[in-house]
């Protein structure tokens, strides 16, 4: 079968592209194109511009070919390309990793509110339970320069990528990453604890998009028959460990947000202000506090 991008100046290329995305009726077509297009080359939007003439060479066109193929079957581009951004920083992705999404920057963003709050007269120590690529720790530790994090994970694969993350972002000698089930290998206190666990119903997982449903790893998306279960073993796990004072934040799907905040009360947290929106008015970061004794 011939390559339809052989020959093609980039410009070209990238035209072609967008309508072979835009007949599989993908979204963001010409985004996706500029990006897919830019990796195959190694070039950025001004190489592209700058370039634009320029026939595409044998082996980009294979290149390029091979991520048209790949995108329309469905895969997401960030897969495609190994990494993903998330408040601004570089993550490698393994199969064993969510793709990071804005939605979940809810959470940085609650986490940044509730410390700006707070006098601690010592380093943070900040818990991520159900890790991944170690997006949540990592932009906190970022943005929190004196804190240690660890992250936990069930999946080995996942840790192993969160550490490469760390050691990438410079922040490997202040995080740390273990293998248990939620919080049950941690030892308090923490000064804050924060989740994006499985949500999705089980049932709900066949009707998910493809890129999402065929991609992203099932361990962390399926959070039981009515998507509650890793909510009910998280919190009551996170209320041990917190310090006085500390706060819980967890990722909440639609709609799940209130029966949170009641799982929270349950395991004698306070819940001291509203659920965080995303940019759909979704509520999506979740937040309680332990009160001091």
């Amino acid at each position: 079968m011939s390559n339809p991008f052989t020959g093609l100046s980039i410009e070209s290329a990238r035209r072609a592209l967008a309508a072979k995305l835009r007949s599989a009726q993908l979204d963001d077509v010409e985004l996706d194109a500029r990006i897919l297009l830019g990796a195959a080359l190694g070039l950025d939007l001004t190489g592209l511009i700058a370039q634009g003439a320029r026939p595409l060479g044998e082996a980009e066109a294979a290149r390029l070919a091979q991520h048209a193929e790949r995108r329309i079957a469905g895969e997401p581009v960030a897969r495609i390309l190994g990494t993903a951004e998330f408040w601004g920083l570089p993550f490698r992705l393994s199969e064993a990793t969510l793709v990071p999404r804005p939605d979940t920057e809810t959470v940085v963003e609650r986490a940044l509110e509730l410390f700006g709050e707070r006098q601690i007269s010592h380093p943070p120590r900040i818990a991520d339970v159900g890790t991944g690529s170690g997006a949540i720790l990592l932009a906190l530790l970022h943005e929190i320069p004196d804190a240690f994090g660890v992250g936990t994970d069930l999946s080995p694969n996942a840790l192993d990528t969160a550490r490469s993350n760390a050691a990438a972002l410079g922040l490997a000698g202040r995080a740390g990453f273990v293998a248990c089930s939620y919080a049950a290998a941690l030892r308090g206190p923490f000064d804050l604890i924060v989740s994006n666990p499985p949500y999705i119903p089980s049932a709900e997982i066949p009707k998910l998009s493809v890129e999402v449903r065929e991609h992203d790893p099932h361990l962390a998306l399926d959070g039981g028959n009515d998507g509650y279960d890793a909510y009910r073993a998280l919190i009551p796990q996170a209320s041990e460990r917190l310090a006085p004072g500390g706060a819980l934040i967890v990722e909440a799907g639609q709609g799940q947000a209130r029966n949170i905040e009641t799982l929270m009360t349950a395991a004698a947290l306070v819940v001291d202000r509203p659920p965080r929106a995303d940019l759909a008015g979704i509520l999506r970061a979740v937040s309680a506090r332990k009160m001091p004794p």
